[in-house]
């Protein structure tokens, strides 16, 4: 037998056999005639589709691009953006037994103090937004924000929470978020990745590249992390030797090579394997000069606060415009930093949260208002946020330092969403005057999820991939949109 033929046989399980001979039957093809659609063989080489050609979502929309900024560690939200004044009546007392009994948390055991906020709170914009003086600049575009005050999730620890977060799952292997909206709606530049991942501060986060991994979709749709410093991307450029006109030769002979095993046993692996060699071979060019944030005036990288020739979340915000005004799909920020437990000055909720803020809010202030002013925010969706919350009293560790601060918290924590389809100005849900428990609409990730997918033109519960037999969506068998949030 030809090795490539046993190879394609061994390769055909029993569901693949079954259900491709369903849809050759004679009934599949007179229906398929019937609705004039294509068969197989009259489709051309499967080498010849590109996964990342644009598509249309399931509804119109304007939405057609999101930004998503990351505050890897979770943000203290109860020191920003949920105002607590009775917490702060009652800071320093012993934690009420009915909020404790039957609780675990990750870092604290026996009877904890509750912490008040340290920080001041006004409110701001037309809405009355309530923030802190911890983000200065966010005053600023209050009118352009919906603050959910009522997140929750099922995780505590960092990794199976930003899992949950962006793969609607608190285990490795699903597909991403962003690798959900390119499969859904493709990329609007050839030149440039669907999907980029921009991280800040040195540290990974704890989901690991999971968080942009295309899960069991093809691996073209996952993300393609980038850097504001050094090469744009990893070994993308030309070994020493090579020249473009040989690189080209080469990946010439490799594509020819591939079609003939597209042909011989049809892997959809193969097929990306094509696609990813000739996107980074026009990468080359075009992600240098997209990444090269020299190009901006002098006033807008003031704006920022960026840094031609460094790695900042500044830079980064910079990045995320100019790859947004490029037609990139979905872009996603990272900044790793926001695990406030106090275990040291720079996780104080006072100063160290101060100095935290001041690298964070200044960037995305300019960042809305930078797409605003370009006529870009209409049609893109910021969301902020960190994987969950932080506890409304002291972390059991260091409960006896002088540093101040807050264990991790998943029932109750903030998300703030900005951009077109967007309500602006309002503040959503609430939780209880201490803070412990969502008191009025709670919002659970996979809801956060669904509502993204909506803003992007899609039904969440029809965006699916089938595999090992069933069919799979970011939601998972979860989520509902929050209606109430859109304009």
């Amino acid at each position: 037998m030809n090795p490539l033929t046993q190879a394609s046989l061994h390769h055909q399980t029993r569901r693949t056999f079954l259900r491709s001979a369903g849809q050759l039957s004679l009934g599949s093809i007179a229906l398929a005639s019937l609705l004039g659609e294509k068969t197989a063989a009259a489709a051309g080489p499967a080498a010849s589709i590109n996964p990342l050609a644009p598509r249309k979502p399931h509804f119109q929309t304007k939405i057609k691009r999101v930004i998503y900024l990351h505050m890897s560690g979770a943000p203290p939200h109860l020191d920003i953006f949920d105002y607590k004044p009775e917490l702060v009546k009652h800071d320093g007392e012993i934690c009420p037994d009915k909020f404790l009994k039957g609780r675990r948390f990750a870092f604290t055991t026996g009877v904890p103090k509750l912490l008040g906020t340290k920080r001041q709170f006004t409110q701001h914009g037309k809405g009355g937004v309530w923030m802190s003086d911890a983000v200065p600049n966010f005053h600023k575009i209050a009118d352009e924000m919906c603050v959910i005050r009522s997140m929750k999730t099922d995780e505590f620890n960092h990794a199976p929470a930003e899992l949950l977060l962006f793969t609607g799952s608190g285990r490795q292997g699903r597909t991403s978020m962003g690798s959900w909206v390119t499969y859904g709606l493709g990329s609007e530049n050839e030149n440039l990745p669907g999907f980029v991942v921009l991280i800040s501060s040195g540290v990974a986060p704890s989901g690991g590249q999971s968080n942009w991994g295309s899960g069991f979709l093809p691996s073209v749709f996952q993300g393609v992390q980038c850097r504001s410093k050094g090469d744009p991307v990893l070994y993308v450029s030309n070994p020493p030797g090579m020249s473009r006109d040989l690189r080209r030769n080469t990946l010439d002979a490799l594509r020819d090579l591939n079609e003939l095993q597209v042909k011989e046993l049809g892997s959809p692996e193969t097929m990306t394997r094509i696609q990813q060699y000739e996107l980074a071979f026009r990468m080359q060019s075009s992600v240098p000069e997209v990444m090269d944030i020299s190009r901006e005036t002098p006033a807008t990288i003031a704006d920022y606060g960026a840094t031609p020739g460094g790695a900042s979340f500044a830079n980064n915000c910079l990045l995320a415009r100019r790859l947004a005004e490029q037609g990139v799909r979905f872009i996603q920020l990272f900044d790793w930093g926001w695990d406030f437990h106090g275990t040291g000055p720079g996780e104080d909720i006072r100063d160290g949260l101060t100095k935290k803020c001041a690298t964070m809010d200044q960037p995305i202030a300019a960042l809305v208002r930078d797409l605003k002013q370009r006529g870009l925010l209409d049609s893109t969706l910021v969301v902020w946020g960190g994987e969950f919350g932080r506890t409304p009293f002291r972390e059991g560790r260091t409960a006896g330092g002088n540093v101040l601060g807050r264990d991790h918290y998943p029932d109750c924590f903030c998300s703030v969403l900005m951009g077109g389809g967007i309500k602006g100005g309002t503040s959503y849900g609430e939780t209880d005057e201490l803070g412990f428990a969502i008191a009025e609409n709670p919002v659970h990730i996979h809801d956060l999820q669904a509502t993204i997918m909506h803003l992007l033109g899609f039904d969440h519960e029809r965006l699916t991939f089938r595999f090992q037999g069933r069919d799979y969506r970011l939601t998972d068998v979860h989520g509902k949109v929050v209606k109430e949030i859109l304009s």
